[in-house]
C-alpha cells in the first residue's frame, strides 16, 4: 500500500468512526408544561443519563406544552408517525388501543405508585405487543384520592349518587359498583367544575391535588381507597431507534427501562406526601378509610373484578393479565 493509499484508508476509517457516533438530537414531546413533576422525575433524568452514557453525542430536546401535539389522546400517533422521536402518553386515555397496560388500574393488582410501576414491568412482554414503538419508560402514579367539596367520604354509602370525575374506563367501572356516577372531564376543568358544583368529587392521585390546586375548592380528601394507579409511558419511534448503532441503542436502553421508571416512581411518591401536607396546611380535612370500610369496598369490587378476569383484551385474558402484573 502506498503512503497515499494508507492516508486515504485512515481518513475513511476516521470518517466511518465519526459517522457511527455522529451527534443525534432526539425530540421529546409532552402536553404538560416543563414544570410538571414528570419532567423532574422521568424526562430530564432520561436525557441527562443518555447524554452521560453517550459522551454528549445523544441528546434530547424537549417540546413541552403540546408544541407538537396538544391532544393527550393523540400522543401515540405523534411518535408512531415520526412527528416526534419520543412521546409521553397515558394508556387509559386511549383505552381501546392499550387495554393491557391500562389494566394496571384494576384494583387488587398493586397498591402504590412504586408497586404499580413494578407491575407494569412484570407484564412487559404482554405490554410490548400493544405498542408499535420502543418502550423507554413506563410507570404509574399513586392510587386515587377522592377530593370533595360538600360531602366527606367516610363509608361505602357516601359514594351513592356521587358525580365523580374519573381518569379511565376502569376507574369508572369500579366506582360505578359503589353506586357512584362517574364522568369524564379534562383535567384542566376539574378545579372549576368542583368549585361550581358541576361535579361532586374528583378521583385523582394525591400529587395532582397540588398540581391543579384542588385544595382551593376541595374541603375533604379521602385516602385509603383499595384501587391502583394510572399507566404512563415514554415511547421512541421505531425508525429513530433502529437507525442507531448497536452501541447507541445500548445507551438508550440503559438510560431508560425499569431502573428509570422505578426511580421516578420513588421520587413522585415523595411528592405525593408533600402535596397532602400542603392540603392540610390549607385547611383541607384528610380522611383515611377505616379497615372495615376498605373491606366493604373491596367486596363491592368483586363483581367488576370477576368480569375483568373473564374478559379478553388484545387477545389476552384478563385473568392472565392480572396474574402477569401480580407476578403470579
Amino acid at each position: 500500500m502506498t503512503l497515499k493509499q494508507a492516508l486515504l484508508a485512515a481518513l475513511a476509517a476516521s470518517t466511518l468512526a465519526g459517522a457511527a457516533h455522529a451527534d443525534t438530537e432526539f425530540s421529546l414531546s409532552y402536553f404538560m408544561g416543563p414544570k410538571h413533576r414528570f419532567n423532574e422525575a422521568f424526562f430530564a433524568p432520561f436525557a441527562e443519563k443518555l447524554a452521560e452514557l453517550s459522551g454528549g453525542t445523544l441528546t434530547v430536546k424537549q417540546y413541552p406544552g403540546g408544541t407538537l401535539n396538544s391532544n393527550p389522546a393523540l400522543q401515540y400517533s405523534t411518535v408512531v408517525e415520526g412527528v416526534t422521536d419520543i412521546a409521553f402518553g397515558i394508556s387509559s386515555y386511549t383505552y381501546d388501543l392499550f387495554p393491557i397496560s391500562s389494566s394496571v388500574s384494576v384494583p387488587g393488582i398493586c397498591n402504590s405508585g412504586i408497586d404499580c410501576t413494578e407491575a407494569l414491568w412484570r407484564a412487559e412482554d404482554l405490554i410490548d405487543e400493544e405498542f408499535d414503538a420502543k418502550i423507554i419508560a413506563m410507570w404509574s402514579n399513586e392510587p386515587m384520592a377522592i377530593v370533595t367539596r360538600d360531602k366527606p367520604i367516610r363509608t361505602l354509602e357516601d359514594f351513592e349518587g356521587l358525580k365523580i370525575r374519573v381518569s379511565s374506563n376502569i376507574e369508572a367501572e369500579f366506582l360505578s359498583a359503589l353506586g357512584a356516577a362517574p364522568v369524564s372531564q379534562s383535567v384542566e376543568e376539574i378545579n372549576q367544575n368542583l368549585a361550581n358544583g358541576t361535579i361532586d368529587a374528583i378521583a385523582i392521585d394525591p400529587t395532582s391535588v397540588r398540581d391543579f390546586k384542588l385544595y382551593e375548592p376541595g374541603k375533604y380528601i379521602t385516602l385509603g381507597m383499595p384501587t391502583a394507579g394510572l399507566p404512563f409511558w415514554m415511547l421512541m419511534n421505531n425508525q429513530s431507534y433502529e437507525a442507531l448503532s448497536d452501541e447507541e441503542r445500548a445507551w438508550v436502553d440503559a438510560a431508560g427501562g425499569r431502573e428509570l421508571s422505578v426511580a421516578g416512581a420513588v421520587k413522585t411518591e415523595g411528592m405525593a406526601a408533600s402535596a397532602l401536607q400542603l392540603a392540610r396546611d390549607e385547611g383541607v380535612e384528610i380522611i383515611t378509610l377505616s379497615p372495615e370500610e376498605v373491606a366493604r369496598i373491596t367486596q363491592a369490587f368483586e363483581a367488576p373484578l370477576n368480569k375483568f378476569k373473564a374478559g379478553t383484551f388484545n387477545g389476552v385474558s384478563g385473568a392472565d393479565i392480572y396474574a402477569a402484573m401480580k407476578g403470579e
